[in-house]
């Protein structure tokens, strides 16, 4: 589960409301501006499938029990069970894939619950040169329906049943983004129910183009994250810059295969030295290999060092590069050898053949846990201190009894997410070169949960003690990533930096985004832990 968590980024709902302008179905053909309805029957403690949508979510930590569900399938049921809502006077989140990390929708305020699930219609709109993609479907099906239709790719998250909805206004990234850039960076247009000042639920779209009247919402919706805004309810997608009507033409072109390897240390064969030795290895070589123009901007890769002694665990070094790269086995070879420099032991090396789409359509096993994830930025490999902090967390314990079920994943960024300005989107961080998530799961039945936190945030804490217990922007941090929402940053008592947690997420991008939902959610009807504040 903490693998499949942590591959793709995760997935939060959008929040919103509207009235809706005329838009193309999926022949392209203009279509009225959707009715506002009765919305849809709501789903209460009483129905029989009540206990089944509570249970949705990915991180069994949190179960919420709001009044009811709409499960809606239309933009037009989206914008009547939001007036609904509002008129009732109760908390709307929505949810499409249930991969939020934190309680933004599980949470005992939220009252009314939009399931956006079975809107996961994927086509491509000629009106608008285009991919239509709803909130509902899954990354695996957007994967799969791009490629076999027309060969093209985003660059999205690696975990095949993410909803597409909240993952990608967050700033999602995979396997893909080294090479292409992440999600947004691919966003033409998308279609967004929000609330006015007077109650109003209407639907606007919001396109890329700078002189669109909506323009802001659509910058607002490119890194900001979910439940902010508004509820989206369709994605369009177009390379900036592609020209003509060739559908094949106006996205990046998918791999045909992947080679994948796989090299692992086990924790017999790390001393302190070697795990330290290991560690700087990797995060110098992605210093010198993340510029956009690197011959290593196709190579995904992630490390992974978990805290069990289990066969195969201990590091892991992991990723994919596209196979038709010229050199490609050469690259994984050096790839491999310049990591392992200077260890003692040598890594057990695999190399599993795959296709793209096998690589990526995959459904992984997520039987929901209770978990808790942490996360940053790096733009240099960690320092000798911290490296010293995450072997005496990371090691696992000679008492079986006070072992955790820990794991740090360092996970290749940078390549063409540099091309991009820091305030061209909301996605302010773009040239850092690793993702790091730190993850703590455990049983609900077996296992304290108490106490896998703490030892998550201690790790958190101390790697990060020179800058208050958090990633504060500088030489080697660069804040944390809002897919994998954290609430201990906006918690005094975890964060001692006096930099708030929205600096931490948006940098310098903030006041814009104050700005955004002031103007299109007035009333904060769209709100969390970690939401935007009106400015």
């Amino acid at each position: 589960m903490l693998a499949a968590t942590a591959a793709g980024g995760a997935a939060l709902a959008a929040g919103a409301t509207g009235t809706a302008e005329a838009t193309p179905n999926r022949s392209g053909a203009p279509t009225a501006p959707p009715a506002l309805t009765a919305p849809t029957t709501p789903i209460g403690p009483n129905d029989t499938r009540y206990l089944s949508l509570t249970q949705r979510g990915c991180n069994a930590r949190f179960i919420g029990k709001p009044d009811y569900f709409r499960v809606v399938h239309s933009t037009a049921e989206v914008v009547a069970a939001v007036q609904d809502a509002v008129r009732q006077g109760k908390r709307i989140a929505a949810r499409s894939g249930g991969h939020c990390f934190e309680d933004f929708v599980d949470h005992p305020d939220i009252k009314a619950v939009i399931d956006m699930s079975p809107m996961r219609e994927i086509s491509y709109d000629a009106e608008r040169r285009a991919f239509c993609v709803e909130p509902g479907a899954q990354l695996a099906e957007v994967y799969r329906e791009l490629f076999v239709g027309w060969g093209v790719t985003i660059p999205a998250g690696a975990t095949a049943e993410v909803g597409i909805g909240g993952h990608v206004i967050g700033g999602g990234y995979g396997v893909m983004s080294r090479r292409d850039g992440v999600s947004v960076d691919h966003l033409h247009a998308l279609e967004v129910v929000v609330v006015d000042e007077d109650g109003t639920a209407r639907a606007v779209i919001a396109e890329r183009d700078p002189d669109s009247p909506h323009h802001d919402l659509w910058w607002a919706h490119t890194g900001a994250g979910g439940g902010n805004f508004g509820i989206v309810t369709r994605y369009w997608f177009r390379t900036p810059g592609a020209r003509g009507d060739d559908p094949t033409k106006l996205l990046p072109k998918a791999p045909a295969s992947f080679l994948a390897f796989r090299a692992g240390w086990t924790w017999k064969d790390l001393d302190a030295r070697d795990f330290k030795t290991l560690m700087r290895n990797h995060g110098q070589w992605c210093e010198r290999n993340s510029d956009p123009d690197s011959p290593y901007a196709h190579l995904f890769s992630v490390l992974m060092v978990n805290t069990t002694q289990a066969a195969g665990s201990g590091a892991v070094l992991a990723g994919v590069i596209d196979a038709a790269v010229p050199g490609a086995q050469r690259l994984v070879d050096d790839y491999i050898a310049a990591v392992g420099r200077g260890v003692g032991a040598e890594p057990a090396i695999r190399r599993p053949p795959l296709s793209w789409l096998n690589a990526l359509t995959s459904i992984t096993d997520t039987r929901s846990s209770p978990f808790k994830v942490k996360s940053a930025y790096l733009r240099k490999t960690f320092t000798d201190r911290q490296l010293d902090v995450l072997h005496e967390h990371l090691r696992p314990s000679d008492d079986p009894a006070q072992r955790i079920s820990g794991t740090l994943w360092l996970v290749a960024y940078g390549g063409a997410a540099r091309k991009v300005a820091p305030d061209a989107t909301a996605v302010a961080q773009r040239d850092s070169i690793l993702k790091a998530v730190y993850m703590a799961g455990w049983d609900a039945e077996t296992q304290d949960g108490d106490r896998q936190i703490e030892w998550v945030r201690s790790l958190y804490r101390g790697v990060y003690a020179d800058s208050g217990g958090v990633p504060v922007p500088g030489a080697v941090s660069d804040g944390a990533f809002i897919n994998y929402p954290d609430a201990d940053l906006a918690d005094p008592e975890q964060n001692t930096s006096g930099v708030p947690w929205y600096t931490l997420y948006y940098k310098d991008n903030y006041p814009r985004l104050q700005r955004v939902k002031a103007k299109y959610d007035p009333r904060d009807e769209f709100r969390h832990r970690l939401s935007i504040r009106p400015a």
